[in-house]
């Protein structure tokens, strides 16, 4: 998370291309088992449905594990409590 000179918010180029790799993590586990199931049946429309479920379902899965995973901002754990005024003279952090 970066301010622009005018105080405007700009995320970060790897906040930007998150979503992104959920979706490719989503689309490379659903071609995996697709293929899997098309030379186990040789049926395109049951390969097709599940590639279709397991993009739904992994990508689900991985939103929810983002929304469980909170970073905590840099000012947490230098034991301040979040208070600069508490932080001890000299100290430049870990």
């Amino acid at each position: 998370m970066t301010n622009t000179p005018d105080g405007g918010y700009r995320p970060k180029r790897r906040d930007l291309l998150r979503p992104i790799e959920y979706v490719g993590g989503a689309a490379i586990a659903s071609v995996f088992t697709s293929i899997i199931v098309f030379f186990g049946t040789h049926d395109w429309t049951l390969t097709l449905i599940t590639f279709g479920g397991v993009f739904i379902v992994v990508l689900m899965v991985l939103a929810l594990f983002t929304m469980a995973v909170k970073p905590n901002p840099g000012e947490h754990g230098d034991g301040t409590g979040g208070d600069p005024a508490r932080k001890p003279p000299g100290d430049a952090g870990h």
